[in-house]
């Protein structure tokens, strides 16, 4: 039973940065590619950043060069650290390890990220 939990999400000045966290417990989290999705008002939910399972990146590039997806494996912990942020960016945030084909897929709370003079 696994259970991924965001934080880090707040309001910001577009130029601004944030970093989100997502813990991961009960799974083996070190196995799993994962992924930051986010979902702004009335919008569809798209994948930004993705990690594999050992390390290598990609981006969307919507936030490609601003973004910055990490893990640690140690503390079963998921980053994105956001910089230059911008107005558009304002959305949901979400962990997860979907778009794989894991067995199980397993989805974050969402932590609002919200940019705004």
């Amino acid at each position: 039973q696994g259970q991924f939990v965001e934080s880090g999400g707040g309001m910001v000045q577009p130029g601004g940065s944030l970093k989100l966290s997502c813990v991961v417990s009960g799974v083996i989290f070190s196995d799993y590619a994962m992924n930051w999705y986010r979902q702004g008002p009335g919008k569809g939910r798209e994948a930004i950043a993705t990690i594999s399972s050992g390390g290598l990146t990609n981006y969307a590039d919507s936030v490609k060069g601003r973004f910055t997806i990490s893990r640690d494996n140690v503390k079963n912990t998921l980053y994105l650290q956001m910089n230059s942020l911008k107005s558009e960016d304002t959305a949901v945030s979400y962990c997860s390890n979907a778009g794989y084909g894991y067995e199980s897929e397993y989805w974050g709370q969402g932590t609002q990220v919200t940019v705004s003079s």
